[in-house]
């Protein structure tokens, strides 16, 4: 895949210290109807992109591990990076295995993707960014974990299907602290299908 790996990551969240860079042009070709059917699969794999992130959100806060399975390279790369934590991952299914022991029966998680800039690279290859506003809590430690993040990814499209094949995000705030009581929760979805501590 062209461009800047995570590796280059430079520490600035510009799209140059991201490794993000333009994609093809977002305009009516001037051409036939092939040129014309060529603008419209662009757009329709922004969206598919779209869904595709905003299913990954769903299915980590819904404790959903096979369906997240699906929307992963098999060799996706993860480097994730808060104030006091460091994923540096490899793999599906190593990933997936890290996300399970997070988002237990004592976990409550809350984590929205905003804000979509996405460039479509060629027909097989595009990058995003997007905007995190996230809150988790980890019952068993009374720790509750609020801010936001920018995530930068790069997808590839295969018989048909767009996957996250890199992922990273680097925070612009986040609050971190015990909690003196953990708090009431009237509905805990992940206190019934998170994994078992």
């Amino acid at each position: 895949m062209s461009g800047s790996t995570r590796d280059d990551y430079s520490g600035q969240l510009d799209k140059a210290g991201m490794g993000i860079e333009d994609g093809l042009p977002l305009n009516v070709s001037s051409g036939g109807i092939e040129q014309l059917r060529a603008d419209i699969q662009r757009l329709m794999d922004i969206e598919a992109i779209k869904q595709l992130k905003h299913a990954y959100f769903r299915c980590l806060d819904t404790a959903n591990f096979s369906e997240l399975e699906q929307l992963l390279h098999d060799d996706v790369t993860v480097d994730f990076v808060g104030s006091n934590y460091e994923w540096k991952l490899r793999g599906k299914h190593e990933y997936v295995a890290s996300v399970r022991s997070a988002f237990t029966r004592e976990a409550v998680g809350h984590h929205n993707g905003h804000h979509p800039e996405i460039q479509i690279l060629s027909e097989s290859e595009a990058t995003g960014i997007w905007y995190l506003a996230d809150d988790m809590w980890i019952m068993t430690h009374k720790f509750h974990t609020k801010g936001t993040a920018i995530y930068w990814d790069r997808y590839v499209k295969a018989d048909g299907v767009w996957k996250i094949r890199e992922t990273s995000y680097r925070r612009l705030y986040e609050v971190s602290g015990l909690l003196d009581e953990n708090p009431t929760f009237s509905s805990h979805h992940l206190g019934k299908h998170g994994t078992e501590v």
